[in-house]
């Protein structure tokens, strides 16, 4: 048993759910089932009965949410004693993400974050990959997280979780029902396409040229300054484009979007976690690297791997 199994205990009890109590604890559905498993498996006891009405706790069930809500609450005021030793009581943290991990990563983790160290001030700016890297350099933000790896001096990059960027159409469009297309259809479809210096468009130039399209030869409709904004034009029907899974999710199960397989193609980037090399760190920086990392941390690429 661990505190983590009980925290995800403690949200399917108290949303009666499985499925939204991996929305209260960041996590996946199947991820849930796995602490809920190990929990029973131990106790030697079933914790929930899963009815119609939604996971009800059994009696059992009932015994351990009422010591684990105590337990947590207990464990809860370490972080927050341990925070005002290391002078994490009142601190101004400034931070920076690129356009997915600032609108969905680093958010996502920021509850985590603040419940631990509850004095925090948080200033997270956003721009694109290149822009968050000047911050850094110049002091502006201690930490930024950017969905790719950049060749610069001085910089530490710590490999985070990986995301897959996919080509989406509005509803409607012909390769809607095509199946996979070919890439050479790509050529003469006009894009939606992110401004220079994105995380994103590097890796796709990176992956078309690998497959023998040379960016320069698609037809560029619009270049956007925002994921928002791009996956608003291509809805409208201003082009197709390529974008990060993680932030189109819900526009594809509307189905205000389509996702088109390329033959040959898939696009994968990993997002990291940058600071500067040699430099001492506030406490608050380092307790947001500890939660990122925690929460996103993925040691199996080396950070020193050539720049893309």
């Amino acid at each position: 048993m661990n505190l983590r199994q009980l925290e995800v205990f403690i949200a399917v009890a108290d949303t009666k759910s499985f499925s939204k109590g991996a929305e209260v604890a960041f996590i996946t559905q199947s991820t849930v089932s796995q602490n809920i498993f190990a929990l029973e498996e131990e106790f030697g006891i079933k914790l929930f009965d899963r009815t119609g009405k939604g996971a009800l706790l059994t009696e059992g069930g009932k015994v351990l949410l009422e010591r684990a809500r105590r337990l947590l609450h207990y464990a809860g005021e370490i972080p927050a004693a341990m925070g005002r030793f290391k002078g994490v009581e009142e601190a101004n943290l400034r931070i920076a993400g690129s356009s997915i991990p600032g609108e969905y990563l680093i958010p996502a983790a920021l509850p985590l974050l603040i419940r631990r160290y509850p004095g925090i001030n948080i200033t997270l700016t956003q721009g694109d990959s290149r822009q968050v890297l000047e911050w850094i350099m110049s002091e502006i933000v201690e930490y930024g997280v950017v969905g790719g790896h950049f060749t610069g001096e001085g910089l530490e990059f710590n490999p985070l979780s990986r995301d897959e960027i996919v080509l989406v159409a509005p509803a409607g469009h012909r390769w809607a029902a095509s199946g996979p297309i070919r890439v050479e259809e790509l050529l003469g479809e006009p894009f939606v396409v992110r401004e220079a210096g994105s995380g994103t468009g590097q890796n796709t130039i990176a992956a078309l040229r690998n497959a023998g399209i040379a960016v320069e030869a698609l037809r560029q409709a619009a270049i956007l300054g925002s994921n928002n904004a791009v996956t608003r034009a291509v809805i409208a029907g201003v082009g197709v484009s390529f974008v990060s899974a993680v932030s189109v999710e819900q526009e594809l199960l509307q189905g205000s979007l389509v996702r088109v397989p390329i033959e040959g193609i898939t696009i994968t980037r990993q997002f990291f976690l940058v600071k500067r090399k040699g430099r001492e760190l506030s406490p608050a920086a380092k307790a947001f690297s500890e939660v990122m990392l925690e929460l996103y941390g993925d040691g199996s690429t080396d950070p020193s791997a050539p720049a893309v």
